[in-house]
């Protein structure tokens, strides 16, 4: 609720100041095209944030209505019902004005890191982090973002128990931020001589990139080990423990890289993992106080949510939050996500 009452009060402002400034001067060119996009993207909350206001008038007006009259039953009652009505407008506000001023917050063009981990399933699970690897890593190569993998633990038949990678590039968290949460594939396994569709899961996570003046870290938190990568072995076998484990005290989270052969570029790499991890258990902790009781919507990032299902008999993809079922599994898995995100980011806010 603070951020956005914070954020309300921003664009009051500045809205209040483009004002003055378009009657004090005489826009030409570049300078009246930014000006009007800049007054146009305020502009359109306007509406809306005078409506909130006026519900939160009007709830506070009621609440004391019942002060006043304590002795009337029927007043209370009638002002009890008022402002259950008045609560509802004021959440329906509050979540349409989060998705409408946070959507074009600046952290929206921040890097990401994305971490896909094997759930139940065992290997057809692991198959499927490979699957939905190769299916983000076409889509980022499509809009020539840049990709880089922090950490990974294949598998033998060519899965990942777990992948983490960062993304680089302007919108890379506004297309992925939906994709947080337990993604489900039902098909049959190569290895299953009977025909039988076998169902697995895989949890997907996204993390903004934290600078260090978001989230600070004190040496004496953490505890930093070494050890020898594991990989194919032969003439790139890791002699040295250039792999590092990062493990921070107070939250007990753990990072660990092993991608590079140097011990410094490791520890870079685990400290920005880390970084990012830190940021979303803040963020979710505001998120919590802010309001105890919502229900699930889409974006919260919760990985018990099965947010997914991948259907390989049906060639079906069905997005669970939107109600939303697309048959063209293989082009989805070719990384043309576009029109799945294009109707998340439509359909972003869940009514209750």
């Amino acid at each position: 609720m603070k951020d956005l009452i914070e954020e309300i009060e921003k664009i009051e402002k500045r809205y209040k100041e483009l004002n003055g400034i378009f009657i004090k001067q005489n826009f030409q060119g570049e300078d009246f095209k930014n000006f009007t996009k800049e007054y146009g993207t305020l502009e359109k909350n306007i509406p809306r944030i005078l409506e909130y206001r006026k519900t939160l008038k009007e709830i506070e007006e009621t609440r004391n209505l019942i002060v006043e009259d304590s002795e009337d039953d029927q007043i209370k009652d009638l002002a009890r019902q008022e402002i259950e009505n008045l609560e509802f407008t004021k959440k329906s506000l509050e979540e349409e004005l989060k998705q409408n001023i946070f959507s074009t917050s600046p952290w929206m063009d921040k890097n990401i890191f994305i971490e896909i981990r094997a759930g139940a399933g065992g290997e057809e699970a692991s198959l499927f982090v490979s699957d939905l690897f190769r299916m983000y890593s076409r889509y980022i190569e499509r809009h020539k973002w840049k990709l880089e993998i922090m950490n990974s633990h294949p598998t033998g038949l060519g899965g990942f128990k777990e992948i983490i990678f960062k993304v680089e590039g302007k919108g890379a968290y506004r297309n992925f931020r939906y994709e947080s949460g337990v993604h489900r594939v039902q098909r049959i396994p190569v290895t299953e001589a009977g025909g039988r569709i076998h169902t697995s899961t895989v949890s997907v996570a996204v993390l903004l990139e934290a600078e260090d003046v978001e989230v600070e870290i004190k040496p004496e938190e953490l505890r930093i080990d070494t050890f020898r990568s594991s990989g194919p072995g032969g003439q790139h076998m890791q002699k040295t423990d250039s792999a590092v484990r990062i493990s921070h005290l107070p939250s007990g989270i753990v990072v660990a890289c092993q991608e590079e052969r140097s011990q410094t570029k490791n520890k870079v790499r685990a400290m920005a993992v880390l970084r990012a991890r830190l940021l979303v258990m803040r963020e979710e902790e505001q998120q919590k106080k802010i309001s105890q009781d919502r229900k699930s919507q889409i974006g919260t990032g919760k990985r018990s949510e099965k947010i997914r299902t991948y259907n390989y008999p049906q060639n079906r993809v069905t997005d669970h939050r939107i109600n939303l079922s697309l048959y063209n599994l293989s082009d989805i898995l070719d990384g043309n996500i576009d029109g799945l995100i294009e109707e998340l980011s439509g359909k972003s806010t869940v009514q209750e």
